[in-house]
């Protein structure tokens, strides 16, 4: 064997050897150990749902409005799994209101979502219920922002009025004497949408002539007689404005019965399926609203939110209803968009 053999053994040797004597025995790391992972286990467990109570109250319990908002309302408890404690007064009167959330509060419920009849009068027994802790979440028409923690508003106001005049406007070629049938004159809503009725009236209708404005109290005995005395006292009225439910439908009836289909229009807010035999036969012309059983899902959600100290963003998409706006400064939340009904489309819907 010659010397370059000896030489290339020689290296490989030293080379094994530095390897086997550089390389440490293999080290292994204890990656869980018993009680951290049952501590962890139960660190991930969800934590118990609190089952809440919610008192509903509308204006008034008897009216379809009210009771199709009622139907959402039921959905979002089942889904929520939270219970509801349901109570309307039988009249649109404030004292009645009233006394149903006093009973409310001795029910020790989380949490109240009202449709207010009369902001002043029922704003001093909300701040007190609020005061005692009970969230207080006003929807369809307003309190004193000071009395509750969230207004879930339908639409806004000034879109919804200017356009219900726009609409009376379209039907009676923007011309002649109209009449409002508002709600009532003490529902912040209401009086909101006669405010921009008026505003788009006498922005852009300078031959229109608004003859009166007059009350129904949400209810449909009292709105027909003012419709019929209306027509009455006012022989050439070209349109009528209803801006609660049981407004147009009053109208529409008592158009119908004086047989002055044609002469004087019908629009406003109401169901599709109160109005649908109206338009269908011309006694109205058009009606506008929202999903009122959106309003109510939508409603008891944002109300679950608010017991479990959630905060809700502007722009924010609610399964089920969509994308809803808020605004932080006044604490209401605006659900979206209104549908016009006509005869042409009014078949389409149902509620």
């Amino acid at each position: 064997m010659n010397k370059s053999w000896l030489l290339i053994i020689f290296y490989v040797i030293a080379t094994i050897s530095l390897v086997i004597g550089c390389t440490s025995p293999e080290k292994y790391h204890v990656l869980y150990e018993a009680d951290k992972v049952k501590q962890e286990q139960t660190e991930k467990k969800p934590k118990t749902k609190k089952h809440y109570r919610i008192a509903y109250i509308p204006k008034v319990g008897n009216i379809p409005y009210f009771e199709s908002v009622y139907e959402g309302v039921k959905e979002a408890a089942e889904q929520l799994e939270i219970e509801i404690v349901y109570e309307g007064p039988l009249k649109a009167e404030a004292e009645l209101q009233r006394e149903i959330v006093e009973k409310m509060m001795d029910k020790k419920v989380d949490a109240i979502a009202v449709s207010v009849i009369d902001s002043k009068s029922l704003s001093s027994v909300l701040k007190k219920a609020k005061k005692r802790g009970i969230k207080i979440v006003t929807w369809d028409a307003d309190s004193q922002q000071e009395a509750r923690n969230l207004f879930v508003d339908m639409v806004d106001s000034e879109i919804l009025g200017r356009h219900l005049m726009d609409q009376l406007a379209l039907h009676t070629g923007e011309d002649g004497e109209f009449a409002i049938m508002t709600g009532s004159f003490s529902a912040i809503n209401h009086n909101s949408w006669v405010k921009w009725i008026q505003a788009q009236w006498q922005q852009y209708y300078p031959n229109m002539k608004l003859v009166e404005v007059v009350a129904t109290n949400d209810d449909p005995e009292i709105a027909y007689e003012a419709a019929k005395t209306l027509l009455i006292k006012y022989p050439n009225l070209k349109g009528i404005i209803g801006n609660s439910s049981v407004g147009p439908p009053a109208a529409a009836q008592a158009v119908k019965e004086q047989k002055k289909v044609g002469q004087v229009a019908v629009v406003g807010l109401s169901t599709p399926n109160l109005m649908r035999n109206y338009l269908l036969d011309g006694s109205a012309q058009t009606v506008t609203l929202w999903s009122p059983k959106k309003l109510g899902y939508l409603t008891i959600i944002l109300t679950e939110k608010i017991l479990a100290g959630e905060t809700i963003n502007d722009y924010e998409v609610i399964p089920g209803v969509g994308i809803v706006r808020f605004y932080n400064s006044e604490q209401r939340i605006v659900m979206g968009e209104a549908i016009d009904f006509t005869k042409e489309n009014v078949n389409q819907y149902d509620f």
